[in-house]
């Protein structure tokens, strides 16, 4: 265990959490937007930075990559970590300008609107946070979505910004995507997840008659635990 002081009051923490983790744990709140605790920390979107102290000296670091430390001293609504929020806010404003959830906390930093406004970028929700490519890989083990290109043409996309060729349908880039824009929807015994150009048929639960999930998610999940033919015949409800 190592004790460290978050704005002003003393913590107990284990080795290895992130400042991140230990502020939250204790009700601190610290806007992160490419966060999320089933999948390793990426620092995407910097909103997370806080001020610490260290030896005599002051940085600015990311709160979800950066590790506890005995001694650690953490500012994490100094007028520098504010000046660096509202600059990045203030980016992503630019970028995702029709975002609900970037207009809230443009709003609480005091960011009525940015500077610049690019034409081409009028109707973008995606604020390259990555993480549903990070979920994708990393708890689904599948890698269908990437992010590809540099630059102003950076985006989250599928081989050859077509189809999703190893896509399962699982939807897990939709549920941990913060801002809403991966576009998923399930109708007529088919789940279609638009933003990739895929759909897939579901699977019908033999006694309910409930449509619960796409054919091949549950047949990749059978192959990857080994379990028998007909495992997934009923849903989870009537199992």
């Amino acid at each position: 265990m190592v004790t460290l002081t978050i704005d002003g009051r003393q913590f107990r923490a284990e080795e290895g959490q992130t400042i991140l983790e230990v502020a939250r744990d204790n009700g601190i709140d610290i806007p992160a937007l490419c966060y999320n605790e089933g999948v390793e920390p990426y620092g995407a979107c910097r909103l997370c930075l806080v001020e610490i102290s260290k030896n005599g000296q002051t940085r600015l670091v990311a709160s979800c990559l950066y590790p506890v430390e005995e001694g650690l001293v953490v500012n994490t609504a100094s007028e520098r970590v504010l000046a660096n929020r509202r600059m990045l806010v203030e980016l992503l404003l630019a970028r995702c300008s029709r975002v609900k959830l970037i207009e809230d906390l443009a709003r609480k930093l005091g960011v009525d609107k940015p500077s610049f406004r690019p034409e081409y970028l009028e109707n973008e929700e995606c604020i390259l946070c990555g993480l549903c490519v990070r979920a994708c890989r990393e708890v689904v083990g599948t890698s269908a979505i990437s992010l590809v290109n540099r630059g102003v043409n950076r985006q989250v996309a599928p081989p050859f910004l077509e189809t999703a060729p190893d896509c399962i349908g699982c939807g897990s880039c939709a549920f941990v995507c913060p801002t809403n824009c991966i576009k998923m929807e399930d109708r007529d015994g088919t789940r279609v997840i638009h933003n990739w150009n895929v759909e897939f048929k579901l699977q019908k639960c033999k006694v309910c008659g409930n449509y619960f999930a796409p054919e091949k998610q549950l047949e990749y999940i059978r192959n990857k635990l080994n379990l028998p033919e007909g495992f997934f015949d009923t849903c989870p409800n009537c199992r």
